[in-house]
């Protein structure tokens, strides 16, 4: 998967390779699904949500130019995949999941793999985590019609936010950077991801 599949499409920071490489996406793929653990593609993973294509998950990644101290927010935890390679590269992993049983199932998974440093929450991701806030990096795995206020303000200066914006099915991928209290935005890809649900979106 790492060799031919993410070096040839442009992934080259060491650390997100070896991350790639260190943890096993089987582990946090439903078992009617394994066969294709390492196919460059999405998985269901049930309750209409995926498992996103390792590409996809090391290109936002490496997007966050994460550091062993950092503390990021991860917004849809899903199966758990995106939050363990996370906890490789950072510090400490907050992931909110707002369906109950994909939550629960991968903390279950995290903790059977041993990583001690994520924390998951069943929640509202369109909220945040305002009580672990301000940090480093937020990564979002589902899309918002536009970016929520909340995680804007929960990003520290400085911080980095990878986050899908726009309707299903058709949305970019954005890189905001917070300088001076303000969000410099660049887009970076097309991309498809499950709609962001909860109060502040139109998904409700």
């Amino acid at each position: 998967m790492v060799q031919e599949q993410l070096v040839p499409r442009g992934i080259h920071d060491g650390h997100v390779l070896a991350a790639m490489a260190k943890v096993s996406r089987e582990e946090f793929v439903p078992a009617d699904s394994r066969a294709a653990t390492y196919e460059d593609g999405p998985l269901p993973i049930g309750y209409g949500q995926t498992i996103s294509q390792p590409y996809i998950v090391a290109f936002m990644t490496e997007q966050l130019r994460l550091s062993p101290t950092d503390r990021v927010l991860e917004i849809g935890t899903g199966s758990g995949y995106q939050a363990a390679i996370l906890a490789e590269l950072a510090r400490e992993v907050y992931t909110i999941e707002i369906v109950a049983p994909l939550a629960q199932s991968a903390e279950a998974a995290l903790q059977r793999l041993g990583y001690k440093n994520v924390h998951v929450k069943v929640g509202d991701g369109y909220k945040g985590w305002p009580e672990h806030a301000p940090f480093d990096a937020i990564i979002v795995t589902c899309a918002p019609d536009k970016v929520p206020q909340p995680l804007t303000d929960q990003l520290k200066e400085g911080g980095r936010m990878v986050i899908p914006v726009g309707e299903r099915f058709a949305q970019q991928l954005y890189l905001l950077e917070k300088k001076n209290g303000q969000l410099k935005e660049s887009v970076t890809l097309p991309v498809r991801f499950v709609p962001m649900a909860g109060e502040g979106t139109k998904q409700k």
